[in-house]
């Protein structure tokens, strides 16, 4: 109580949030009992704290005294990620494009769908080493397009 006390503002969901936690406890408890209670119970209030935050469409300033506290990570990108991230696309499947054709589909196979060496030397039908050519010569123009000066010998 004290520490849901010291973080949430409204004490009149204090009552609410500490039967919530132990709703929890009592059902995590019920599969498995815990091997330190303490920081269980605290990892649970924790989350509840949070999620009443993430819950609640308007968050008064003055709701929670200490922000920091909780470290929510939010699941939305601000607006200027989003554009930043569109372009950055948009830069990468310019490059993509301009790659070799069979450079590009090892570089598709092998970073976008994870497929290793030997699995796309199969779908391909060429060897391990000119995979990890295609790879590294796709990866090299793929860089300097992004990260550096854009040369024609690369692409």
């Amino acid at each position: 109580m004290k520490y849901m006390l010291g973080i949430w503002h409204n004490r009149g969901d204090i009552a609410d949030m500490r039967q919530d936690v132990y709703v929890r406890v009592l059902e995590s408890a019920g599969k498995e009992l815990p091997r330190a209670a303490r920081p269980f119970v605290f990892t649970i209030a924790r989350n509840v704290l949070v999620n009443r935050v993430r819950h609640a469409r308007i968050v008064p300033i003055d709701a929670v005294s200490d922000l920091e506290a909780f470290a929510i990570p939010s699941d939305v990108p601000g607006p200027d990620r989003s554009v930043i991230a569109r372009d950055e696309l948009r830069r990468l499947q310019v490059a993509m494009d301009h790659l070799p054709p069979r450079c590009r589909e090892a570089v598709i196979l092998g970073r976008i769908e994870g497929l290793r060496g030997q699995e796309i030397a199969a779908r391909m039908g060429i060897s391990e080493a000119t995979v990890s050519k295609h790879l590294a010569t796709g990866m090299y123009a793929l860089a300097n397009v992004l990260f550096g000066k854009r040369s024609e010998k690369s692409l």
